[in-house]
């Protein structure tokens, strides 16, 4: 039986004050550094020098979190709160300090005077709160410093939390950008037995930052029609009266609320795998900007205005002309009947709140998830080639990949996904499809499609890296684990995703109280060096320099070689925490050439001299050092020395594969880094270095700056590319065997090598002239076969 006191007038009337008590403190952490409940008359000396936040979003935001209390309540439910709007940070801090939750994670804030004194000064000063939602906000789980991807978090989270509702309040600045707009997608992916829900609170108060919003200019029908056409029934709640607004607003939430229970019940009938796609509710809840504020000023609307976004009212305590109409604004929520004398919220308050856990400040999901559990690994080895010879044999590295892929898919049922922009068969995962589906709840095609189930681990049907990147955050930042596969060149489009995730873990890991996270592990294939058909457009690897600037502590750079060292290095990622995993992978088909010991010391080190493709003992000192980096730098590199010992076999060479590449930074940059000592024993001090790299080349040139040795000659991506052969791609960069045989040789024979540049340079030619006359690459490339120079 569900209590009737939620719907009685009373309990109405408790909530506007739990209302007007959010709204005082969210104002008050603008202007306040002194006097924050108003003792005494406001002076000069009481406000802050500088007030800063972002008014226009907080009261609506307010309304919506006092009535998702209610529920909470009146249904039992286990809900938590996205703050999708980019500002309004007080929204989630003075909700939490309400209900206690915020006093306990911050002890130093206690529930009293003092303790407001301490939140509104702490409020977007130095060394305190974010003006927007972030790790320090209890109950979060989204930077609300980029917008777009509420609704692709939100979709992460319910994800195998079949009891936890999702409540995303999106605001209607947010709901123009693309990312959101892609995220309406997400219902096709909930299934209602196995998953939670998302409540999507689609806030539209008018204004953006100095425009008026989109959506807010529709009219009802036009939203309900777009809504529903999208696969949601939209509830609309609007108005500017409080005491109205509330009975509308708890009316409308309840039949949001029992729609999305009685659809899960309904569901949960049958087996995850016969569920069926609903129509799940939402609210369009439509309030002023400002809402509560002044409604003008200086003879300009503010409350409904776009002049409500930040700060209404121009006053500070270098400029107090307007302190008496901005204690006139902080009175009128009477903050005398909200607050006791020892500035306590009164009892009325504090029984609204939920209980334990089940306060949104306080709720697991939001801090590393519930009932979080390692990964279930299994033997990487037993995947593992049996590589006897370097060279000899050839495969696809994300083929077998998908073996051991499809292998942790069974061990982990319930907490290990598979996510990517329609590129999982593209990107050779098929083997997974052995022991999974893809997730899909629209109507499924038995003539059309394949690997398609309501029922799933692979979620890839949406072709938007913003989406499906965004829910492999979503479900990282719950505490389970995953990957996100994607062609290397689209993945600049979420760059600055990945950059808000590392912001996040780097705030995060300062915080007693937060808990770690899964790692975020990134694949990049089809890659600039194997587009043999899609050409120029699908070559970039400048996402390596863009994670590479980023914290150390937070980044990992994997470029394996083969599929041996694949498999070790996404052994090792999966039982990493708090970190971003870039592992750069080939799809192609490809010469194998380091065993299972090999690929262990790979990892382990980060680095490894290749013995059977050098000739010179480790003690010694070489003539040259050849150092790759990529699967294709690899390959390259090795022709390029067999052409070198051919031609000069007294030629002392040093192979050096790099797999962990931020490895190669100085210990002051990266604690990671190998010393500098490490190092010149390594690379020498002044042998020439030709290090063949799968990037753009000035990101060695940066990583090895502080080192002793600048005798380095780099060969990676110089943004040339065409549609042509694989080995062409590599030629145009000058990231090819017979450039980086030309520049080595000449490194360490100057003039003394011209027969041997003269042959590379007639190679060059013919190859040239050859792939223009047939299409195809010639037979010494694709037949080269490695023979040890030892």
């Amino acid at each position: 039986m569900i209590d009737k006191k939620y719907d009685e007038p009373t309990y109405l009337q408790n909530m506007d004050k739990w209302f007007r008590a959010a709204n005082y403190l969210s104002v008050a952490q603008i202007y306040l550094r002194n006097n924050p409940l108003l003792r005494t008359k406001l002076k000069k000396d009481d406000i802050k020098l500088y007030p800063i936040g972002h008014w226009g979003t907080i009261p609506g935001q307010n309304f919506a979190y006092v009535h998702l209390n209610r529920v909470i309540n009146k249904y039992n439910l286990n809900m938590f709160y996205i703050e999708g709007p980019g500002h309004g940070g007080q929204v989630m801090i003075s909700n939490s300090y309400l209900d206690g939750s915020y006093s306990e994670i911050y002890p130093e804030i206690p529930m009293s005077e003092e303790g407001i004194k301490k939140l509104c000064k702490r409020f977007s000063f130095p060394g305190g709160s974010a003006s927007h939602a972030a790790p320090e906000t209890p109950g979060s789980i989204h930077e609300g410093g980029e917008l777009g991807y509420s609704l692709s978090h939100a979709l992460g989270a319910i994800l195998d939390n079949p009891d936890v509702i999702a409540a995303t309040v999106i605001g209607d600045g947010e709901a123009e950008t693309g990312p959101l707009c892609a995220g309406w997608f997400s219902n096709v992916f909930i299934n209602p037995v196995n998953d939670g829900a998302i409540l999507p609170i689609l806030h539209l108060n008018g204004g953006k930052i100095s425009n008026p919003t989109i959506l807010c200019r529709k009219t009802n029908k036009e939203l309900r029609e777009y809504f529903n056409g999208m696969g949601w029934e939209p509830i609309f709640v609007e108005g500017d009266n409080p005491k109205k607004m509330h009975a509308l607003m708890a009316k409308k939430l309840d039949l949001a609320i029992e729609k999305i229970l009685s659809i899960q019940k309904e569901a949960r009938k049958k087996p995850a795998n016969e569920a069926l796609m609903p129509k799940w509710p939402m609210i369009v809840l439509r309030t002023p900007k400002g809402w509560t504020c002044p409604k003008t000023w200086n003879g300009e609307a503010i409350q409904g205005s776009f002049r409500a976004h930040q700060v209404p009212i121009p006053v500070s305590a270098l400029d107090p002309k307007y302190i008496k109409e901005l204690e006139k604004w902080l009175k009128s929520y009477k903050p005398q009947e909200l607050f006791d004398l020892s500035g306590k919220p009164i009892k009325d308050i504090l029984e609204l709140a939920p209980k334990g856990a089940k306060r949104m400040g306080k709720n697991p999901i939001t801090n590393g998830g519930i009932n979080p559990k390692p990964l279930a690994l299994d033997d990487w080895t037993k995947f593992a080639l049996d590589i006897k010879n370097p060279g000899e044999i050839k495969a696809q590295d994300m083929v077998e990949l998908g073996k051991y892929l499809a292998s942790l898919i069974s061990l982990n049922p319930h907490n290990f996904r598979i996510f990517g922009p329609d590129e999982t068969k593209s990107n050779r995962l098929n083997a997974i499809f052995k022991v999974t589906n893809r997730q899909w709840l629209e109507p499924i095609s038995a003539k059309y499609d394949e690997w398609m189930s309501p029922e799933g681990r692979v979620i890839d049907s949406q072709l938007s890296e913003h989406q499906v990147e965004g829910f492999l955050e979503g479900y990282v930042l719950t505490g389970r684990h995953g990957i996100f596969a994607s062609y290397e060149a689209f993945l600049r489009v979420i760059d600055s995703m990945l950059t808000q995730h590392m912001k996040w873990l780097k705030k995060a890991s300062e915080l007693k109280w937060r808990k770690p996270y899964p790692s975020l592990n990134v694949i990049a294939t089809s890659t600039s060096f194997q587009q043999d058909h899609n050409g120029y457009t699908h070559q970039d690897p400048g996402l390596l320099g863009h994670l590479a600037d980023k914290r150390p502590e937070l980044i990992r750079e994997y470029l394996p070689a083969d599929t041996n060292t694949l498999l070790a290095v996404m052994n090792k990622a999966f039982t990493e925490k708090n970190v971003i995993n870039l592992i750069v992978a080939s799809k192609q088909p490809r010469d194998q050439f380091y065993n299972i010991n090999e690929a262990k010391e790979l990892v382990e080190k980060g680095y490894k001299i290749i013995n059977w493709a050098s000739n010179v003992k480790d003690n010694d000192e070489p003539d040259l050092v050849m150092v790759a980096s990529g699967v294709e730098p690899n390959l390259e590199s090795l022709v390029a020395i067999s052409y070198l010992h051919n031609a000069f076999p007294n030629l002392k060479i040093r192979y050096v594969y790099v797999l962990d590449l931020l490895r190669l930074k100085s210990p002051s940059l990266d604690p990671r880094g190998i010393s500098d000592e490490e190092f010149d024993k390594v690379f020498t001090k002044d042998k020439p270095i030709v290090f063949a790299f799968h990037g753009y080349e000035g990101l060695i040139r940066d990583i090895l700056f502080s080192r002793k040795n600048h005798n380095l000659i780099v060969h990676g991506y110089r943004e040339n590319g065409d549609i042509t052969t694989s080995f062409d791609i590599r030629f145009l960069s000058e990231m090819d065997r017979f450039h980086i045989a030309y520049d080595a040789a000449k490194a360490v024979y100057q003039d003394k090598a011209n027969e041997f540049l003269k042959t590379l340079k007639q190679k060059m030619s013919t190859h040239t002239a050859y792939v223009r006359e047939y299409g195809y690459d010639m037979s010494e490339i694709i037949n080269w076969k490695w023979k040890n120079i030892n």
